[in-house]
């Protein structure tokens, strides 16, 4: 069976894709190729690494990557992960493909004390656990 491509998009592919990357890679990695990608690049943010890395998952040697305009067009699911990346995705050829939003917070813009940013990357650490589990749940 071939497994089916999954697209996480986001604005600068540092966080709320790359959370989404790693979960779906642990959970459903025998289903599915998973790749994430951004509007822009941002670079991969230390915060999200450390809350993936404190629930099991290492996603320090992923990339941050601008989407890719081959993978758009193969993919089965383009999923996008806030409002931004929603409204701006480049037009899809793929009449087959399967287009989502799941809208997160950015953890990214969280402020406060180290240990209040770090519980909202934390909580959107595990909203992005709790979207993918149902993902996978529904058998897609």
């Amino acid at each position: 069976m071939d497994k089916k491509l999954v697209y996480f998009l986001c604005t600068g592919n540092s966080c709320r894709s790359q959370i989404a990357d790693g979960w779906l890679q642990l959970l459903g990695g025998e289903r599915y190729v998973v790749q994430s990608a951004g509007l822009e690049a941002h670079g991969l943010n230390p915060r999200a690494v450390q809350v993936m890395s404190e629930a099991g998952v290492d996603i320090s040697t992923h990339t941050s990557d601008v989407i890719s305009q081959e993978l758009l067009h193969r993919a089965d699911y383009v999923i996008t992960l806030c409002g931004h990346a929603d409204e701006h995705c480049p037009v899809i050829s793929n009449k087959d493909v399967v287009k989502w939003h799941w809208g997160f917070n950015d953890p990214a813009k969280a402020t406060g004390t180290e240990e209040e940013v770090m519980t909202e990357f934390r909580q959107v650490r595990d909203d992005i656990k709790a979207r993918i589990e149902q993902f996978l749940r529904e058998g897609q």
